[in-house]
């Protein structure tokens, strides 16, 4: 039978509620990217990473039990599951399966957007454990009121904080803050921004051509709801990459499949494949500016494509620079 959408919900809202997150998160595992990086606590301007990259390995771990899960007769236990986690957190187990690959991965992402941002210029902090989850999934599955307190207890954060401008690092965590919070938050006036926008603001010094070519796959909420289109493209190719890009790109992009995967792991797969297929058509190498997007798409792929976080590609792009200059 198909996943029991009324409980996991459940748990997502119980979990925000309770423990701050729909999937809670270790001090260690939500700030532990940050080691040695020296970045200075709070400020007026800050990297809000909105925990999302650090979940990743979570989400993952959890969307595989979903997927083998689905249609089997377990899933009439999810209420007693739900009940069970009012008291002990679900997700301190799914945390003992997670990959440490993906680990590692969410870690070297968020530490190559520091590194961009420093190499760039401009000056921020980091609120480390004060940090708080956006709330964007549970927005996204339409638990407004759940939500909205949530939002609310984020926005008295920041401003308790002394913030008045965040940096953002991953599309949704963008579009909350940018788009939501406002019609939940009463006079929310930080500044937004992704990471991306920032740099390509920086006027970025332009590199030798890498003779590469990279296909870029636009997350939805970037193209169609913030505008963050050009940006990208910009940025590659002042690395000194070609881009490409499939038929269904920009404001037209195609889905990667998540987060459906929580919910719906056949369908997320389903059409994640789909995606493959369009991005393979145009090449090998795929730069993605979303961790859902690299998640779903990497699994779908195999090693039919090498798909790269774009902080990644950049980074790498600037660290070879430097090496041959």
């Amino acid at each position: 039978m198909p996943l029991p959408i009324a409980p996991i919900l459940g748990i997502f809202a119980d979990n925000l509620r309770k423990r701050g997150s729909v999937l809670p998160l270790s001090k260690r595992a939500a700030t532990g990217w940050a080691d040695g990086l020296n970045l200075p606590r709070g400020g007026k301007t800050v990297l809000y990473t909105g925990q999302i990259y650090q979940m990743i390995p979570a989400i993952d771990a959890m969307s595989s039990q979903m997927a083998a899960l689905e249609n089997s007769f377990l899933t009439r236990y999810f209420g007693i599951g739900r009940l069970i986690n009012k008291f002990v957190s679900m997700s301190f187990f799914m945390g003992l399966t997670t990959s440490k690959e993906k680990t590692t991965h969410s870690a070297r992402v968020l530490r190559d957007i520091v590194g961009l941002l420093r190499g760039a210029g401009v000056e921020f902090g980091y609120l480390y454990e004060d940090e708080f989850y956006s709330g964007a999934l549970l927005h996204d599955d339409g638990l407004d009121e759940t939500f909205g307190n949530h939002a609310r207890r984020v926005a008295a954060r920041l401003k308790e904080k002394g913030v008045r401008r965040v940096i953002t690092v991953d599309p949704h965590t963008t579009n909350m803050l940018r788009q939501v919070y406002p019609k939940f938050v009463k006079d929310f006036d930080i500044e937004v921004q992704s990471y991306l926008e920032v740099l390509a603001q920086a006027n970025p010094e332009v590199m030798a051509s890498a003779n590469k070519e990279v296909v870029v796959h636009d997350s939805c909420l970037y193209a169609r709801y913030e505008n963050v289109i050009d940006q990208p493209r910009e940025l590659l190719r002042a690395a000194g990459l070609s881009v490409r890009a499939p038929t269904l790109s920009a404001k037209s992009t195609h889905c990667c499949g998540g987060p459906l995967e929580s919910l719906f792991p056949a369908e997320a797969h389903r059409i994640s494949n789909i995606r493959v297929e369009q991005l393979a058509a145009q090449g090998k190498n795929v730069v993605t500016m979303c961790p859902f997007c690299w998640v779903n798409l990497s699994k779908a792929a195999g090693d039919r494509l090498v798909i790269n976080d774009i902080a990644n590609t950049l980074a790498s792009c600037s660290r070879q620079a430097s090496s041959s200059g």
